[in-house]
């Protein structure tokens, strides 16, 4: 494919429901565009944008994809992204480097969940955007109550260009467009221009009419001819609804079926005339390695300027793809990493489409394109020239709400499941990994328990490591709520010198600190140069408590008195002495386990305030306040024990039908309920057991 001037380039960023049919959308597009010589299928494994083994085996999109075409001289890149919550993350990516967004929703349900999110998502970063409702021709398929569903959900800007043509029992047999006032079928596999039905003549006329008048109110000069009664041309209306997109007060509603390819003509036809190019996004604004803030102009004669949006990552290594921001980038081209401060030699670029790669010497400005074997160069950096190295904002990815417990499932493959994760990580920063080395539980957070699943399928297919998931152990603590005084010896005879060590101690409940040694010794019961081992005794034994063996925290020890003897006590002794004072005397002291609470932050629909403060309550949860969020939306400000929040990302969405959201962070710890103890002992006990302690 030539390299196109920026003005010719269209980024599309195809969101929507899962289901909703993005991905046949763009199989349709593809043979339409005669990029392919069939249509792909979904279940059929064969689609171009569906080539990972496991979006195949799933049947669903998880990752973005890019997929080009030409139509009309211009090339349109198509960024088919999962609608599935779970992978929010590879949606973002995309928007980052789309300047449109075409949201697909069907005509048997009209908008869903990610329908809203998806608009949201363009609202918030202010993007010109579009509507194709998929799926018309399937059994209780309406397409007018879609559109009107949409245009109530999202106002008067949602304006129909092509409508469907029906025939005998609601068949699908063409489109209208209602700009240009052409009708088509499909014959086959080729579109025929027909008369526009009698029956839809008036309607057509509405259409245009209402198109007319959003076109009108975008200058004065328009609205007077529009209300002269001057009828507007075709290219003058083509001109207006394309500056109305960019405006944000027109989203054209395209429709069809992309079993078919009806209504895909007109949509190829549409992006190329409505969605706005590279050059007519807004300005990129960073600073410079002085600090200072500049603009980057999306021209081909600027210095060269390109983001790393994804990275797809093997055994073999990286596969950077990259979108040009400013200039162009050739092949061999030295570009400058200012986050790593290394350069990178840009030896092989690639054109791509889906999985297929074709190696080509130059990525125009505006264009998207990728390049193998990055060294130090990872998702969301800049690469620039060296005379102006920059750092555009990259994609902060969603954080993750769903922890688990990962393990491999056979001993001594730790370093390969390590490997696999940290390569995983490059390709997708959504999720996060930590190892706790107080429950010795190696922890995966991301987004759900899909996303944590395809991870685990990645790992076994792509680095042969199998593994296991478990709920995440809760790091729970000890106190006492009691003082109390005892003593410990040790005393150990073996053949010359022995072992001596004898102390006595108060151990109380400290609030401020998590521990405090004292000594109120009068004399030289215990020399000062065995307190230090004493302290370290009670270190050491603090580590584990005595109800269910977690750290014991806020004890306050005092060494108040001991013995001592001139040769066989040393450090050793006086630390084991120490230790048999904490084992005698924190059983006495009315021992505690303290479990951690959460705060948390829930974002969700006014409709689903009940239910969500009611399975609050269920978890023990504490509602600290709320607040009104635009939108018709609630912000509930909450705390709840963390052992009762390990499912709670997926039960909110459940609950919420994907519109809830939260938040949480540890902030303290509290006493657990007798019940909560009980059970907490009893498990932490059998845990034990089974690991051989």
């Amino acid at each position: 494919m030539a390299t196109f001037p920026v003005n010719k380039i269209r980024n599309v960023c195809i969101m929507g429901h899962g289901g909703d049919g993005k991905t046949s959308l763009v199989e349709s597009l593809l043979f339409t565009a005669g990029v392919t010589d069939r249509v792909g299928k979904v279940p059929d494994g064969n689609t171009v944008c569906d080539f990972d083994p496991e979006e195949i085996k799933r049947q669903f999109s998880i990752s973005t994809a890019v997929a080009p075409v030409v139509w009309n001289d211009c090339k349109i890149n198509l960024l088919d992204t999962p609608g599935f919550f779970d992978f929010e993350n590879e949606v973002n990516q995309a928007l980052r480097v789309s300047e449109s967004a075409l949201i697909v929703a069907t005509g048997k349900s009209g908008p869903g969940v990610g329908t809203e999110k998806a608009w949201a998502r363009a609202e918030e970063r202010k993007m010109p955007r579009m509507f194709y409702i998929s799926k018309i021709d399937e059994e209780n398929s309406d397409y007018y109550t879609s559109l009107h569903k949409l245009q109530k959900q999202f106002g008067v800007s949602v304006c129909p260009i092509v409508v469907p043509i029906f025939e005998g029992n609601r068949d699908t047999v063409g489109v209208v467009d209602c700009v240009i006032r052409k009708a088509y079928r499909m014959e086959g596999t080729k579109r025929v221009e027909i008369p526009i039905p009698e029956n839809m003549v008036d309607r057509i006329d509405q259409h245009r009419a209402a198109l007319c008048e959003n076109v009108a109110e975008l200058s004065e000069e328009l609205m007077e001819r529009y209300f002269a009664g001057e009828e507007f041309s075709d290219e003058e209306l083509i001109a207006g609804i394309r500056q109305g997109v960019k405006d944000l007060v027109i989203a054209p509603v395209f429709c069809g079926t992309a079993a078919t390819g009806i209504g895909s003509y007109a949509l190829l036809k549409g992006i190329a005339d409505y969605m706005p190019s590279p050059d007519e996004a807004p300005v990129e604004v960073c600073e410079d390695e002085k600090g200072e803030l500049i603009e980057i102009n999306c021209t081909p004669n600027g210095s060269t300027v390109a983001m790393i949006f994804k990275t797809v990552a093997d055994q073999y290594g990286r596969f950077s793809y990259f979108k040009v921001f400013s200039g162009s980038v050739k092949q061999d081209m030295t570009l400058v990493n200012r986050r790593a401060d290394a350069n990178e030699k840009m030896a092989h670029i690639y054109e791509i489409c889906g999985k297929k790669t074709t190696e080509v010497t130059e990525i125009g400005c505006g264009d998207i394109g990728a390049v193998a074997k990055l060294v130090t160069t990872k998702t969301g950096d800049t690469l620039s020239m060296s005379v102006r190295k920059v750092n555009l904002d990259p994609v902060q990815p969603p954080k993750p709400c769903y922890a688990q417990g990962i393990a491999p499932k056979n001993k001594g493959n730790e370093e390969k499941l390590a490997t696999g994760l940290a390569r995983l990580r490059d390709e997708d920063p959504s999720f996060s990994t930590e190892y706790n080395t107080e429950t010795k539980q190696m922890l995966i957070s991301g987004m759900g328990d899909i996303h944590l699943d395809v991870i685990c399928s990645k790992l076994k297919n792509k680095f042969g490591v199998e593994v296991e998931l478990s709920k995440p152990i809760v790091p729970y603590r000890e106190k006492i709520r009691k003082k109390v005084s005892v003593e410990g010896k040790h005393k150990k005879q073996s053949g010359g010198h022995g072992q001596y060590g004898h102390v006595k101690m108060d151990f109380e409940p400290c609030m401020d600190q998590d521990f405090v040694f004292a000594e109120s010794i009068f004399g030289g019961s215990v020399p000062k140069n065995f307190w230090p081992a004493v302290e370290k005794g009670i270190r050491e034994a603090m580590e584990h408590g005595v109800l269910a063996g977690y750290p014991l925290v806020g004890l306050k020890a005092t060494l108040t008195d001991g013995s001592y003897h001139d040769v066989d006590s040393n450090e050793l002794s006086f630390k084991m002495a120490a230790r048999l004072a904490y084992k005698a005397g924190i059983p006495q002291a009315s021992p505690v386990l303290l479990e951690p609470i959460c705060s948390l932050k829930v974002l969700i629909p006014d409709a689903y305030m009940g239910d969500v403060i009611g399975d609050l309550n269920k978890r023990r949860g504490r509602i600290m306040g709320m607040n009104p969020v635009d939108g018709g939306k609630q912000e509930i400000l909450a705390e709840a024990p963390m052992a009762e929040l390990s499912d709670y990302a997926i039960t909110l969405r459940s609950m919420t039908q994907g519109r809830g959201s939260f938040e949480s962070e540890f902030i303290r710890y509290d006493e657990a309920p007798a019940p909560v103890q009980e059970k907490v002992i009893a498990d932490n006990k059998a845990r034990l057991e089974a690991l051989g302690d």
